[in-house]
């Protein structure tokens, strides 16, 4: 399976990393030059996380860190709190 996020989508994506020459005209030079273009990979900040779904299951996904911080996952409760619970 390819790294993906399983709650917003997010995959890696294609782009260019570009290499410039010379002073930009707002420093005093003729202005900078674009000499090279390599191709590169933008890979989501992915995370495996413990997740509960809907049915109570717990299952271990892929999200983005942004979808984490945005608090669209609900995670897991520890196993030591869920034994804790069983003995009481």
């Amino acid at each position: 399976m390819a790294k993906v996020c399983s709650v917003s989508g997010a995959a890696p994506t294609s782009g260019r990393k570009y290499k410039r020459r010379g002073m930009a005209r707002r420093k005093g030079g003729a202005g900078s030059k674009i000499v090279g273009k390599t191709l590169r990979v933008i890979k989501p900040n992915l995370q495996r996380v413990k997740t509960v779904d809907a049915n109570g299951t717990v299952k271990r996904v892929w999200v983005t860190a942004r979808m984490i911080k945005a608090g669209k996952v609900s995670k897991a409760p520890k196993a030591s709190l869920q034994r804790a619970k069983a003995k009481a």
